[in-house]
């Protein structure tokens, strides 16, 4: 089977990294695997394991070069002949929309995200089959684009086993890490992704206020990377942190590569974002390696954390729930690796992908 993924481009994100896992599993499974976008830095990864790559312009919105694009989108189909066409994003789905009306080749969305309600992102829905990554994305378009059921498949996105397990850590790092941020005795409340709003940073540090009035070796760990707009932000964090007296129990310790390591090292996750997730990655990564998750109720993390077994949710905001939650964490013991292995992994997300890529082919 030759299966065409498309996508805006390949630099960081989880529909690139999404992507670029089930290309490199399709490949080992004896399968074709192409990739279409704009480029990345991720582009070079996708040939090194075996896919390959087209460089083609399916990110640009500018309605002027639409129709030129979707002719020679239609002209390179053609010639690959592919049997699945799976479309990633709302450019590159209204792209290969269009350009495979007379083709007829099946053709996949992924729903990844609460994208806005209009006729842009309703392409996502048009699929001949439509692939959401939670149960909330599900609802989500059943509501508002009345998508039959018949069309959709709920596939989770699957968590790499290899890198996110507690037999495969870089040891190494974690106690040099520890040593840098004098963490070594210190009970470990992290919480990992980009420095911004919807982070809600804020009730995160309050949350750890709150906690070190019991136990004052407790260490907020917040780890991500600051974009240029968000400086203010940031800074008005350092501020906060300032404020609350802080400076010894919340730590910035800005973008880190080794992931699974900082989750591992941790004793409870924090995951306080105010925008539903579609899935929660992180989450379910932290739980594979049998680390604890608190988590704002709403979005995917419904679907992944067994409230009272493996972590808990807090209403978006209350500090004051939230450090009731994680100092409730301590008490949890589980095998959240059996756990992700079983309902979350990468092999059962290529397994449910690779089921609706046959019913698409029996469907032509």
């Amino acid at each position: 089977m030759r299966i065409v993924q498309l996508l805006p481009e390949l630099n960081e994100g989880g529909v690139e990294r999404g992507t670029m896992e089930l290309s490199r599993e399709l490949v080992k499974r004896g399968y074709e695997s192409i990739v279409i976008s704009s480029g990345g830095k991720l582009q070079e990864q996708i040939e090194q394991e075996g896919g390959k790559h087209i460089t083609f312009d399916v990110c640009s919105k500018n309605p002027l070069t639409a129709l030129w694009r979707i002719v020679q989108l239609r002209r390179i189909l053609t010639e690959l002949n592919p049997d699945i066409l799976h479309a990633r994003s709302r450019v590159p789905a209204w792209l290969t929309y269009l350009a495979n009306k007379k083709l007829g080749i099946p053709f996949v969305t992924t729903v990844h995200g609460f994208n806005s309600v209009n006729a842009y992102s309703k392409i996502m829905s048009m699929g001949d089959s439509v692939i959401c990554v939670s149960q909330a994305i599900k609802t989500y378009i059943q509501t508002y684009y009345a998508t039959s059921e018949e069309k959709i498949t709920v596939i989770p996105r699957g968590i790499d086993l290899e890198k996110f397990n507690p037999s495969n850590l870089d040891k190494v790092f974690i106690d040099n890490f520890k040593k840098e941020y004098n963490l070594n005795d210190k009970k470990i409340i992290a919480t990992v992704g980009r420095i911004t709003q919807l982070k809600d940073h804020q009730t995160f540090i309050h949350a750890i206020a709150l906690l070190k009035k019991e136990d004052p070796k407790i260490v907020g760990l917040i780890v991500g990377g600051v974009r240029e707009d968000k400086q203010e932000y940031f800074h008005s964090l350092k501020i906060l942190v300032k404020e609350l007296g802080l400076e010894d129990n919340i730590i910035f310790s800005g973008s880190q590569s080794k992931v699974a390591e900082i989750y591992a090292l941790s004793n409870v996750v924090v995951s306080s974002s105010k925008k539903p997730e579609s899935f929660g990655r992180s989450v379910a990564e932290a739980l594979a390696l049998n680390i604890p998750v608190v988590a704002t109720d709403h979005g995917g993390v419904l679907d992944i954390i067994v409230e009272g077994e493996n972590g808990f949710f807090y209403p978006v905001g209350k500090s004051e729930v939230l450090a009731e939650c994680i100092d409730q964490c301590s008490h949890l013991e589980f095998d959240g690796y059996r756990y992700i292995s079983e309902n979350f992994s990468l092999k059962k997300m290529v397994d449910e992908t690779l089921k609706v890529y046959e019913k698409g082919r029996l469907n032509v």
